[in-house]
């Protein structure tokens, strides 16, 4: 009969750190998720600007000078939303 104890006591010894360390594999599951989501939207952004300083391009090269300022005006509003975005973001932690 000790041997038979002696291998549940094990048996819930292991059950334990398997329960565990499938805990942390979820907790690291879920921020790796979280980090993905952030370089998409990121990845997003960047390809948004990108495109509007294309376009600031090829309006200065076709003399669309309003255009220009126009997309410039827009992208100078976006950038400066993602600066106060990273700056809330320091301040609470």
């Amino acid at each position: 009969m000790g041997k038979v104890r002696e291998d549940q006591l094990c048996l819930r010894e292991e059950q334990t750190k398997l329960i565990t360390r499938f805990g942390e594999i979820e907790r690291q599951y879920n921020e790796l998720q979280q980090e993905a989501e952030l370089i998409a939207k990121q990845s997003a952004m960047t390809g948004i600007k990108l495109s509007l300083m294309l376009g600031i391009l090829k309006a200065r090269e076709g003399g669309d000078l309003v255009q220009a300022a126009d997309l410039t005006r827009f992208l100078g509003e976006i950038v400066s939303l993602e600066k106060a975005k990273a700056i809330l973001a320091d301040a609470q932690g």
